[in-house]
């Protein structure tokens, strides 16, 4: 079994998130904590959240970046009975029951994603259209012979689904190329 974990490949994600996840928790997508919002009006780090963040469901952070990690029977009962008492705590969920069924429902997405490798990092995008949120995610490749280190020294991108394909993290550090 896989489930996924934060990581932070360096210090961004406290600059870019309210509350950022710490590293080496258990994530999920975490769209469901935007259901109430109106994305058009989200700014500054809430709009980053709703943008690209996984949610690190022991600190209620986001993270923007997820690891495929292989994970046990008792790490996936885990996880959904600490993901459905941070429902009724921290989302107003009305009971245990009820919120165990929905962190069921958002774990075994969060599984789904992890038809990858082992250690592959998962990067989400979400907008809305056409009034609905889509969520789409990729799969960062690291290039032959790198291990997890800088973010900006070793990953590519492999599309999995959707928006920009011309996007590569790995140039994002480089100033504008002329063409």
């Amino acid at each position: 079994m896989k489930l996924l974990r934060t990581i932070a490949l360096d210090p961004s994600d406290t600059f870019v998130f309210d509350v950022a996840a710490e590293p080496g928790e258990w994530a999920v997508s975490g769209a469901f904590r935007f259901w109430d919002c109106d994305a058009a009006t989200l700014e500054g780090k809430a709009r980053a959240a709703f943008r690209g963040g996984f949610l690190g469901v022991q600190s209620w952070g986001w993270s923007t970046l997820a690891q495929i990690v292989p994970a046990t029977e008792e790490d996936y009962h885990g996880m959904v009975d600490l993901l459905a008492r941070q429902l009724v705590d921290r989302f107003g969920a009305p009971d245990v029951t009820t919120a165990k069924a929905a962190a069921e429902e958002e774990v075994a997405f969060s599984q789904s994603l992890c038809s990858h490798p082992i250690s592959s990092l998962v990067a989400v995008h979400r907008a809305v259209s056409g009034g609905e949120v889509r969520e789409s995610f990729r799969r960062l490749q690291l290039r032959e012979g790198q291990g997890h280190s800088k973010a900006f020294s070793f990953m590519e991108m492999e599309e999995d689904v959707e928006p920009d394909g011309n996007l590569r993290l790995a140039d994002l550090g480089r100033g504008p190329s002329v063409r």
